[in-house]
């Protein structure tokens, strides 16, 4: 792996751990609500650099690309959606970790399978390492963890493989620029969720942003910087090593967890942690 793409897939786990963090605390709330307001402060901070990046390059969306945007913002709906509803059935620390874990290793395997990517012996067994460690951080089994966040971590996780593959073809095989993908699905989850707010949720809209403003803001940013990061280590290293790489991020939620929420059982979760690791620094070698 390029020392270039390590280094932006670790700087975006560090934001896409803490985001994800800023959405637990705000899991009370609307779930409907705190994400347009998210969408909607993401459009407003971003777009400045959007604007500069359409100056400066001169780019032009086509029609394809306009559809390859439209699938990906498909996907990151109802992977946020889901996300929000399962931090409010279970813990930062179990949700987060399944969903991150089960995401990587579909995508991985899609990509060995479907894209003719082969990565060397150390990569397999750093995405092997990964996914028991992730194993591991759920409690190894349902019976230890609340089946509701469980469930909801494992179907996350099929959203985030599903983007993962996605995305990674649409800036690279669509050649799509990152900011461009990244800028217009904010602007289209925005869209979409605004018939849902400007109903009966629309008395909600003042409350949830007076409670949750510096969540809000704070989401918007690094949501769309963590994964702008990712965008663009896409087009330096292959999916099937991007994907399982950024998981350290699952290191750093469970600190955050363990630490600012009280959630529990720190020793093994950061033991499991340490596996992850590994297999990390094993497919940053390979």
């Amino acid at each position: 792996m390029s020392p270039w793409a390590l280094v932006l897939i670790l700087v975006a786990a560090v934001a896409h751990a803490t985001w994800n963090l800023l959405s637990k605390k705000a899991a009370q709330a609307d779930g409907i609500v705190f994400l347009w307001l998210v969408g909607v402060v993401a459009m407003v901070v971003w777009s400045p650099l959007f604007a500069g990046f359409l100056l400066f390059t001169g780019a032009r969306l086509s029609w394809g690309d306009l559809a390859v945007i439209g699938g990906s913002t498909a996907l990151h709906l109802g992977y946020f959606v889901l996300l929000q509803r399962g931090y409010g059935a279970g813990d930062l620390s179990l949700v987060y970790p399944v969903a991150r874990g089960t995401g990587p290793m579909l995508a991985s395997l899609v990509a060995v399978l479907f894209l003719d990517e082969h990565p060397a012996p150390a990569g397999v067994a750093g995405i092997v390492l990964v996914g028991v460690g992730v194993f591991m951080m759920s409690g190894g089994a349902a019976g230890r963890g609340d089946l509701r966040g469980l469930a909801s971590g494992l179907v996350v996780g099929l959203f985030i493989a599903g983007y993962t593959v996605w995305d990674s073809q649409v800036v690279s095989a669509f050649a799509v620029a990152p900011i461009m993908l990244n800028y217009l699905g904010e602007v289209g989850r925005a869209l979409a969720l605004t018939p849902f707010v400007a109903g009966a949720r629309r008395r909600l809209v003042g409350a949830v942003w007076r409670e949750h403003r510096s969540r809000i803001v704070g989401a918007a940013f690094l949501i769309f910087l963590s994964y702008l990061l990712v965008l663009v280590a896409f087009t330096m290293a292959p999916v099937s090593v991007v994907a399982p790489a950024r998981e350290v991020s699952v290191l750093i939620a469970v600190l955050l967890g363990g630490r600012l929420l009280a959630e529990g059982d720190l020793r093994r979760r950061l033991l499991a942690a340490g596996v992850i690791l590994g297999g990390v620094v094993a497919i940053a070698l390979s």
